[in-house]
């Protein structure tokens, strides 16, 4: 925590017991505020000046999280990095990874699900993504990604505010009710094409299946090509209106201090 987060709190807080929906619900809405127009990289300066060592980046290899993982590697920044092995990525997907580990020096730690697929299968019945995706993301994707964030302040996305109606409303800065901690985005306002052109201009690797029609890429059994004419996440979930695996889902605005008196 630094002297400025303390300060606030303090002065929030004095003669009071700390209250996490009053000092840090302020402190992290002025935030978000003040970062609307920063840049990424001052974005995620601000987020390791904040919340380092208790930051992480859950990167998902699509090409806003490569951006993610360029700056932050490029500039040594001190984060947590680690991505979730659902046990149903593409191979490409697997080659990528390894690929940026060489290549920056900079370890992604594995976060995989409790169960394995044969434990899922056995517990839920074959092909579990087929007739109940989102128990399937919860498995695999959501309850992992819980257990993999405790203990953290904060945790980094590469979520752009134009990829669905659900994070449109999201800020730089904001308070993650779902998990219980702070969410930083500071990638929300770019475009596809900001995007493209910085992994161009920096040549970062990306997922060769980016250019064999697959725009947004997550576990090989729901995901498919999606043609020029559709939204690019449009072969998420094919068929269904389901559009998130259920990380970015926004929860109702209950106080914090809600959350922590349930010892999340």
């Amino acid at each position: 925590m630094t002297r400025a987060t303390a300060a606030a709190r303090s002065e929030a807080t004095a003669g009071a017991p700390y209250s996490r929906a009053g000092a840090e619900g302020t402190f992290v809405l002025e935030a978000g505020l003040r970062l609307q127009g920063a840049s990424p990289i001052d974005t995620l300066r601000w987020a390791v000046e904040q919340y380092a060592p208790r930051l992480a980046f859950a990167t998902g290899f699509g090409p806003e999280g490569l951006v993610l993982f360029d700056l932050i590697a490029r500039h040594r920044l001190d984060v947590d990095i680690f991505t979730l092995d659902t046990g149903l990525l593409f191979p490409e997907t697997y080659r990528l990874w390894r690929a940026l580990e060489e290549r920056y020096r900079r370890p992604i730690r594995a976060v995989r699900p409790a169960l394995d697929l044969e434990g899922q299968a056995s517990r839920h019945g074959e092909a579990l993504w087929e007739r109940e995706p989102d128990r399937c993301c919860g498995i695999r994707k959501v309850d992992p990604l819980a257990e993999a964030l405790r203990g953290h302040e904060a945790w980094i996305t590469a979520i752009r505010a134009d990829q669905t109606k659900e994070r449109a409303h999201a800020r730089v800065v904001e308070e993650d009710r779902r998990f219980g901690l702070v969410k930083v985005n500071p990638l929300l306002a770019w475009s596809h094409d900001d995007v493209w052109t910085y992994l161009r201009e920096h040549d970062v690797p990306t997922n060769p299946l980016h250019h064999m029609g697959y725009p947004s890429i997550g576990c090989w059994p729901c995901t498919s090509p999606s043609r020029p004419d559709e939204h690019p996440r449009a072969g998420r979930w094919r068929g269904r209106i389901k559009t998130e695996c259920g990380l970015h889902l926004r929860q109702p605005r209950t106080p914090l201090s809600s959350v922590d008196s349930k010892g999340a």
